[in-house]
């Protein structure tokens, strides 16, 4: 019995992995704003609809809002967990880079140069970081796919 890792499109898997870890900080670092029940009338008209639907605005807001919540919690626990599988370089190399509050102003030379200690190469930060990229793309099941047309 032979198992073989799949082959992933570097751009695609890389451009999708990073949109994840976008979303993870804005989850993570910025507050939510609960919805909340409108209380004042609309002066716009609005005609008779379907007599058979009932409405709960209220009950409808607060199931959005647990919702969520629970949904952003998850999200990001599920990310954290996954990383924290990684080896100690590459779970370093992600946290440092991506995961930080400021991660949107660090560059990838900023970490290669001052993060490591001692530095380490552009060539070797870049094959720590795919490898990173990959297994974590896989647990998270983002991972792009080469298509192999035969």
């Amino acid at each position: 019995m032979s198992f073989e890792l799949p082959e992933l499109d570097r751009k695609e898997t890389q451009k999708a992995l990073e949109e994840t870890l976008k979303k993870y900080r804005l989850y993570k670092y910025l507050l939510y704003e609960e919805r909340e029940a409108s209380v004042t009338s609309s002066p716009e008209v609005r005609y008779h609809g379907p007599t058979n639907q009932t409405g709960d605005q209220t009950g409808s807001i607060a199931i959005y809002n647990t919702d969520q919540q629970t949904y952003r919690k998850n999200f990001c626990k599920r990310l954290e967990c996954a990383v924290s599988r990684l080896p100690k370089l590459e779970r370093f190399l992600i946290e440092e880079r991506y995961m930080q509050e400021e991660s949107d102003y660090l560059t990838d030379y900023n970490v290669y140069c001052f993060k490591f200690q001692p530095a380490i190469s552009e060539k070797t930060y870049s094959k720590i970081r795919w490898k990173a990229f990959y297994k974590v793309a896989l647990n998270l099941n983002i991972a792009v796919l080469i298509n192999k047309e035969v």
